[in-house]
């Protein structure tokens, strides 16, 4: 199977704001007794490239065929919504990184609760993080000045406007949708927080979750 995007769309998706989010779910990792990983949302596959370069056993699912070749990485083909718990049993881990959104806030908890009862030990999800929140960066010297920054205020009083079937459906921070209410969410379906982390230019909230 060739790759179906070009060089120009893989260099246009993984800007460094990307690249710095993709490695966050590899770096979270560290630490955590696991070898046998799913990765749920491959994109254009650099976090599964990572994971393999570091050693592990992946494996991918996707609603969609998987957009990148790496023959010697299994790919399940199946909607999150429609997983029994025995397709995806053996893991020590799985990576839901910028997918749930993706899917009715009313199927989030019951995807969680089947990734639960896979009997998989740890789970690193990531969702859009839209809480008041501030980012500024500089860099100076001789020849050169870049900055960032970046402030998002006041949307917990707005509700989030949902984008077409497959876009985001729901984000974090929005009327409705508060962190407390996710992290409710989370705990509700079987999971204990071990780890917060959030990354300040692609917006996110991470959580490396253990299963009680």
């Amino acid at each position: 199977m060739a790759n179906t995007f070009s060089r120009a769309a893989w260099h246009s998706y993984y800007s460094r704001k990307r690249i710095v989010h993709q490695w966050l779910q590899v770096h979270l990792l560290a630490g955590l007794e696991c070898e046998r990983i799913l990765e749920i949302g491959p994109g254009l596959g650099l976090v599964t490239s990572l994971l393999v370069n570091l050693g592990y056993e992946v494996e991918t699912l996707d609603v969609l065929p998987r957009a990148f070749d790496y023959p010697d990485v299994r790919h399940l083909q199946k909607d999150v919504r429609e997983l029994r718990s025995a397709e995806i049993a053996g893991y020590d881990a799985i990576l839901c990184c910028e997918s749930l959104e993706h899917i009715d806030w009313q199927h989030v908890g019951p995807v969680l609760a089947t990734l639960h009862a896979s009997g998989t030990k740890y789970l690193i999800v990531s969702v859009p993080y839209m809480g008041f929140q501030i980012s500024f960066d500089l860099y100076l010297n001789r020849t050169t000045a870049r900055h960032y920054f970046s402030m998002k205020k006041l949307l917990w009083r707005r509700e989030f406007e949902r984008e077409a079937a497959g876009g985001h459906q729901w984000e974090v921070g929005y009327r409705r949708y508060p962190l407390r209410i996710w992290e409710g969410r989370l705990e509700g379906a079987g999971w204990s927080i071990v780890t917060r982390e959030f990354t300040e230019h692609c917006r996110s909230v991470f959580h490396v979750l253990r299963a009680n």
